[in-house]
């Protein structure tokens, strides 16, 4: 597994996995059209990494075929002092490990290339693959939030990541 860049041929593999209802349960983003998906992964092809106020997406890539498997949004505070993070990863890359190690590679990306203290994440109660990721990374767990996801009433939880102070 590797973080790369989004590219427009990318299209594709990244339509499969965000046309995927099981895949997208838990996402905020909705399946787009191919016009609508070539333009955003243009877009996260030229923009700048970890721009302040932003969201950069990467891509999740298989190491041996460079194919995308997924991908990793991180948003970077306007004070560029804390970041959030969202992933996806088509249901047949899933159960591999690949998702914690993009996940840890993405954070040591960021603390690595920014002044970020804090990096969080959110997720539904019910996303127990999430919830797991995130305690096998040793995030922190902030809060239960009683929310609404998709017009339905939900719990999610939050949890943090902090910069090591060495």
């Amino acid at each position: 597994m590797s973080l790369r860049r989004l590219a427009r041929t990318d299209l594709a593999a990244f339509q499969a996995y965000r046309h995927d209802p099981e895949v997208g349960r838990w996402q905020g983003w909705q399946p787009q059209t191919d016009a609508q998906a070539t333009a955003f992964l243009d877009e996260m092809a030229s923009c700048a990494l970890f721009e302040p106020g932003c969201w950069t997406q990467l891509a999740i890539a298989d190491d041996l075929t460079g194919h995308l498997i997924g991908d990793i949004g991180i948003h970077i505070s306007n004070d560029a002092t804390e970041a959030e993070f969202g992933f996806t990863l088509a249901r047949t890359a899933q159960g591999r490990g690949l998702a914690s190690a993009a996940v840890r590679e993405a954070i040591q990306r960021v603390f690595a290339e920014t002044p970020v203290q804090r990096i969080h994440a959110q997720t539904d109660a019910r996303n127990t693959a999430c919830l797991r990721l995130l305690d096998r990374l040793g995030a922190v767990h902030l809060a239960r939030i009683e929310t609404e996801f998709r017009g339905e009433p939900c719990v999610e939880h939050r949890y943090e990541l902090a910069r090591c102070s060495r």
